[in-house]
This record gives C-alpha cells, structure tokens and sequence, in this order.
C-alpha cells in the first residue's frame, strides 16, 4: 500500500518539508520556474506564441510571391519592388528597437498582442493597394508590427521554458516560423496564380493575425520575471504556482523570494550597487545604451554582427526566390512549386537545431549551420546558370535547411545574453540592427545580378554567412546556465 503523498515531477525542485525552520530560506519564483519539468502549461505558452509566430512566417513569405506577380501584372521593374520589400523591413527594424524596449516597460505579452494587432490590419488593408507607392507604405506599417513581434516572442517563451532545454525550447518556437513559410508557399502557389488579383486574395489570408491577437491578450501569461521588476509579486506568484501545479509541485514551506530581492549587505546607494543588484523600474533599466557597458559590450557587439549577416543573406535570397527562378527560365506556377519544396528543408533543419542546441550548446550549434549556409548559397548560385532543376531545387533545400536552423539557433541564443531589466531591449535591438540589413539586402539584388548574375549574388550571401559564422564564435556559451536577473 502506498502513501497518498504527491510525488514532485523529475526535475522540479524539492520541496521543503513542513517541519523545515520557519526562517528557511525558499528558492526565488525565477528558480523555481527553471528547474520544472516542462508541462502542457508549457506547451501552450509555446503554441500560443508559435502560432503568432507562423502567421509571421505567412506574411514575410507572401510577400515574395506577390512581387513575383506584381513584376508581371503590374509590369513594375525589380528597382521598385525592392523598395516595397525594403520598406517593410524598414519597419521592422523600428519596430523590433521599439517593441523590445516597450516590452521592458509594458510587459512581454501586452507588447505581443499589441504588434500582431498592428501588422494583421495593415496586411488587410495592404490588399487594397492601387499602386506600388502605396503598397510600400503600408508595408513599412506592417513592418513595424512585425518586426516587435518576433523578439517579444522569443522573449517571453525563453523567461518561461525549464533552464535544462531552454535553448531547445526556443528553437521549437523558431520553428513554427517553417509552418508558416510552408502555408505562404501553399498560398502562393494555390491562391495567387488564379488570377491577376491573387495577390490581394493572399494578402486578405495574412490579416488573420489581427483575430489572433485577442486570443493572445486574455489566454497568455505575462513573464514572472517582468511582473517581479515591477514589484507585481502577488500576481508573480499566482503565476509560477499554476505552472507548478501543473506539474504536480507541492509549495515551498518557506515564504518565496523574487529574484530581484536585495541582501542584507545591498544596502548602499543604489549607483553604488552591481548592476544586477540595481532596481529594475525607471528608464535606466531598460535604456539601449546600457547593452554597450556594464560588461555587455562584446556580447552585443558579436550578436549584432551575427544578425545584421544572417538577415542580409536570407531575405536578399529568399524575398527573390521565386522572382529569380521565373528569371532562370522556369513558368511562374513552377517557379512557385519549387519554393515550396526548398521550403519543406526548413522543417528539418530546425529539428537539427533543435536537438543539437542542448547537445553542442548554442555557440557551435548557431556557427555550424551559418557555415553550411555559406556552402548551400555558393551551390545554389551555381545551380541557378545550369539551369537544372534538380540542382537547384536540392541546393536550395540544404540553403532552406541550414540557414533556418541558424535562425532557431540565433533565437535561442540572443535572449539569454541579457538580464532580465534589459533582455526584451537587447533582443529588440539585436533583431532591430539585423533588420537594417533586411531593407539593404532586396535593394542590393538587382545590381548584383547586372554586375555577375546569379552566381556573383550567392557567393556574396555565401560570403556573408561566413563572417556571421565567425561571429557566432565570439559569444559566450551559456547551454545549461541561469537566465541573468
């Protein structure tokens, strides 16, 4: 006969006994989170922002097809459509600078809903556009909207995930970034060739996360660590209990710290105190600035880097794509079956990430797929002069693959550089310089194409990766560790 006494779950933390000295002193709410198991309670934080994160996904992927149509319905030359591609990126990278600070101040979640509101109703309205100038403004709207989103997200799931596959965890999230590429090349090649005004028809499709938004507001928690940097404690502890009790975690005895909680010995003026140890609110908690002192210089610096390379070679290559393959000889509804194949490479590659993440740790993980990248790049611009489809289309699945679990790897990794006071801005800023490249990246394709053709336009994206490779190198390993508070 056995006792009726609830047995924590592997991996969660003890629990103290009743008897245990009233003056015991209790893990912080932050510890407590990292060390459960990960549960459906998880899972659904991890759905609900993936989700979000796919129909971002959707609508960057849209947007290559409808320039593809719009070059021949429309007869616009590629100097104008870059500028509508650029557009947009330009306002992901405000967006991104802008949405991750807010998020420092407002909260992870109310930061996320905002930003799927914004970028879901101007893809709406975006569909109504009566000429190229005006699609290029309402782009840079949706950009804005979505450039937030992204490092919010990743923000929020990280705070949340079990520290022993944090990195693993964030990884999955970038991957639901490969369903939604997937339902984009489905749209594309489904929708938008059914006639010259498909293109507004896959626009309508990406408006649905402006509905999603109200699910994201009412069902999603906020981060523990936020609600305690705002001294929200009561509303903190509601919160790590339900994700306990979800994994059958019986409460500590001992009255719960939150991980901002000062020592004894903290008592000198707050100026005077480390930089970990200092309060949280005020606009220096969350100032840009501090992401370049404090000893954070390196870090940001190399990230950045890595970013800035990353986005350059994977938006000049794959806003292009179907336009380049149509260029290469190949009928518009073919050019469009064969992104989707080079598409369906994500889903894998981010399974690699994934399982390699917690295994090699995020530094080797992140350099390796950046350097495969390189060499996909190079082979798919040779591909592209031989005109044959076999070639490309495989090429392009192994550029599909690893560039993409470089970016799950680059998700994970980002967040975890920052304690909590400053990592919504630093991963909003991160994202926000590697959006700068995003908007140079469609501008440069045109005249890269003019002075080499295909094959000069890969092996500068090739190049490119390489020096994000050696970037990725430079930044701390930090599989297995803490997140900073």
């Amino acid at each position: 006969m056995t006792d009726d006494v609830a047995t924590p779950a592997p991996g969660a933390p003890a629990t103290p006994s009743p008897d245990a000295p009233r003056g015991a002193t209790a893990p912080t709410r932050t510890e407590r989170l990292d060390e459960l198991p990960f549960t459906r309670k998880h899972g659904r934080l991890l759905v609900g922002s993936g989700l979000g994160w796919a129909l971002d996904a959707l609508d960057v992927g849209l947007l290559s097809f409808v320039i593809a149509q719009l070059a021949v319905v429309w007869s616009s030359d590629k100097g104008a459509l870059a500028f509508v591609a650029s557009a947009g990126f330009a306002g992901m990278a405000i967006g991104a600078a802008v949405g991750g600070s807010l998020s420092d101040r407002l909260g992870r979640k109310t930061v996320f809903a905002l930003t799927l509101l914004v970028y879901g109703l101007a893809t709406g309205l975006s569909a109504l556009s009566w000429s190229v100038g005006a699609l290029l403004v309402l782009r840079f709207v949706v950009g804005l909207g979505l450039g937030a989103e992204l490092p919010v997200a990743s923000t929020l799931v990280s705070e949340f995930s079990p520290r022993r596959i944090r990195g693993r965890v964030v990884v999955l999230l970038e991957a639901f970034w490969a369903l939604g590429s997937i339902a984009a090349a489905l749209v594309g090649w489904l929708v938008i060739p059914l006639s010259d005004d498909g293109w507004r028809w896959a626009l309508l499709i990406g408006a649905l996360p402006a509905l999603y938004a109200v699910f994201v507001r009412l069902r999603m928690p906020e981060s523990v660590r936020f609600l305690e940097s705002r001294g929200r404690h009561d509303e903190a502890e509601r919160t790590v209990r339900a994700f306990e009790e979800a994994a059958g975690v019986t409460q500590p005895a001992a009255a719960p710290r939150a991980a901002a909680d000062l020592t004894p010995a903290d008592t000198r003026p707050a100026d005077a105190r480390p930089a970990e140890a200092r309060p949280a609110d005020g606009p220096r908690a969350s100032s840009a600035a501090a992401l370049l002192r404090d000893g954070l210089r390196r870090r940001t610096v190399a990230i950045w880097v890595v970013w800035f390379m990353t986005n350059f070679s994977y938006y000049g290559a794959f806003v292009w794509l179907p336009t380049l393959l149509v260029e290469a000889g190949f009928p518009l509804v073919k050019s469009f079956e064969y992104t989707l194949l080079i598409t369906l490479a994500q889903l894998p590659g981010y399974a690699a990430s994934a399982w390699l993440i917690e295994r090699w740790g995020r530094r080797g993980t992140l350099a390796v797929f950046l350097l495969g990248s390189a060499l996909a790049a190079t082979a798919f611009g040779f591909g592209a002069v031989s005109g044959s489809a076999t070639q490309i289309v495989v090429s392009g699945m192994f550029l599909s693959f690893f560039n993409l679990g470089a970016w799950g790897a680059l998700y994970a990794v980002t967040p975890e550089l920052y304690p909590t006071r400053l990592r919504g801005t630093g991963a909003g800023w991160a994202a926000g310089v590697g959006r700068i490249a995003s908007i140079a990246a469609p501008l440069t394709v045109p005249p890269l194409l003019v002075l080499g053709g295909t094959p000069v336009l890969f092996a500068v994206f090739g190049g490119v990766f390489v020096v994000a490779a050696v970037a990725a190198l430079a930044l701390p390993e930090l599989r297995g560790t803490r997140l900073a508070e």
